[in-house]
């Protein structure tokens, strides 16, 4: 007889099959008396009712190992079939796992701050300096609400300042224009969700990525709503991405008040919304430091000097 077994979708199948599916090759190995045929989600079986049986139990237990830890080896399969629990990972302040396996976690004491403030508040403001892994922890946050069926989806938005050029000059279409800006936000999402996933993702509009003036309008429920440089935002446009949230939703609003590209008759309206609301139970802020800055060791140096400067600078108004 043959049967049809459906994976999981949430499942990644490059990890699940293996190079060049030495993982399929390995459990058609421990079954014999079936015949299998796998592409994409869909697995085709051929045998007795009874070998079919056994097999898709052992599929089962793969996948259900694969899915949460994004990892699966032909030594883990061999553990998993023969009733052993695979080795665990050091999970220490683990997020989600990513691509490949890797794991995303909080690397830092503000990190581990900003993840544990997400659990008892729906906004959330993380504030501080280039490399400290604000928004890389706020999208992993999103992608695990996600993974966990917590949220329908995720929308990440960035407005759409000039650092010198202007976006009327630039070639292209409004994509082409503003892509450049929400680019960081692309690479977080590509360490955490295989590629074929998020544009399956990203054109089913589970994944939105857009400028803050495409908020105008919307009411967000049942989503995590990340904003990204808000130091570049007006009062007016933060108040209005604020009042876009809804029900089951969940903000989180980062940004660095050193680097405002905004003119000097401006008040930035990150600063202004840090002002605003430290007093109100149900809002988080976690002040990011130097310390916690996760990239090159000399980006950490270069932040030190800017902020002496800055230091200055007040001092003298």
């Amino acid at each position: 007889m043959d049967a049809i077994i459906e994976l999981n979708e949430s499942l990644d199948t490059a990890t699940f099959y293996g190079l060049n599916n030495r993982n399929m090759l390995c459990l058609k190995d421990q079954h014999p008396d079936v015949r299998v045929l796998a592409r994409g989600y869909e697995i085709k079986v051929t045998g007795s009712e009874n070998s079919i049986h056994k097999f898709e139990q052992s599929i089962r237990q793969c996948e259900a190992f694969c899915i949460q830890h994004n990892a699966l080896s032909e030594v883990q399969i061999l553990q998993i079939l023969h009733g052993e629990q695979p080795a665990p990972q050091h999970t220490a302040n683990l997020i989600l796992h990513g691509v490949g396996g890797k794991m995303i976690t909080a690397r830092s004491l503000n990190q581990k701050r900003l993840v544990d403030a997400y659990l008892d508040h729906d906004l959330l403001f993380a504030v501080g300096p280039a490399g400290s892994g604000k928004t890389y922890t706020a999208i992993a946050l999103a992608v695990r609400a996600l993974k966990n069926k917590e949220i329908k989806r995720i929308i990440l938005s960035r407005p759409a300042v000039e650092a010198g050029e202007k976006l009327g000059f630039l070639p292209g279409d409004m994509r082409d224009k503003i892509d450049p800006y929400l680019q960081p936000l692309y690479d977080a999402l590509q360490d955490m969700i295989p590629q074929n996933k998020l544009e399956e993702y990203m054109e089913k509009g589970i994944i939105q990525i857009a400028p803050l003036a495409f908020m105008r309008g919307r009411t967000l429920s049942d989503a995590v709503v990340i904003l990204d440089e808000a130091q570049n935002t007006t009062m007016a446009q933060l108040k209005m991405f604020l009042t876009r949230l809804g029900l089951n939703g969940k903000m989180i609003v980062t940004g660095d008040l050193t680097q405002v590209d905004l003119p000097m008759s401006q008040k930035s309206g990150l600063r202004d919304a840090m002002e605003r609301f430290k007093d109100i139970e149900g809002i988080a802020c976690v002040n990011f430091t130097d310390k916690d800055i996760v990239r090159h060791p000399l980006v950490k140096e270069i932040v030190k000097a800017y902020n002496k400067e800055i230091a200055k600078e007040d001092e003298k108004v």
